[in-house]
C-alpha cells in the first residue's frame, strides 16, 4: 500500500522548486529586453525601489511597528 511513498514525498521539494522558477523566468524574460536600454534600466529600477518603500511603509503604519 505504501510502495514508494517516501520516494514521493522527497520529490515534492523539487516539484516545488521547479514550479516557483518556472514562474520567476516566465514573469522575468519579458523584462529581459527592457533593461538593455539604460533609461528603461533606471525605470525599473525606481519603481521597484519605490514600490519596495511604499509597501513597507503601509505595512509599518498597518501594524503599528513605529512613527512613519
Amino acid at each position: 500500500m505504501f510502495d514508494g511513498f517516501w520516494d514521493n514525498v522527497f520529490r515534492y521539494p523539487r516539484y516545488f522548486i521547479s514550479t516557483v522558477l518556472g514562474v520567476f523566468l516566465s514573469t522575468f524574460a519579458p523584462l529581459a529586453p527592457l533593461l538593455k536600454n539604460p533609461v528603461t534600466l533606471i525605470a525599473i529600477i525606481s519603481l521597484s525601489v519605490s514600490g519596495f518603500i511604499f509597501v513597507t511603509f503601509t505595512l509599518r503604519a498597518m501594524l503599528g511597528l513605529g512613527a512613519v
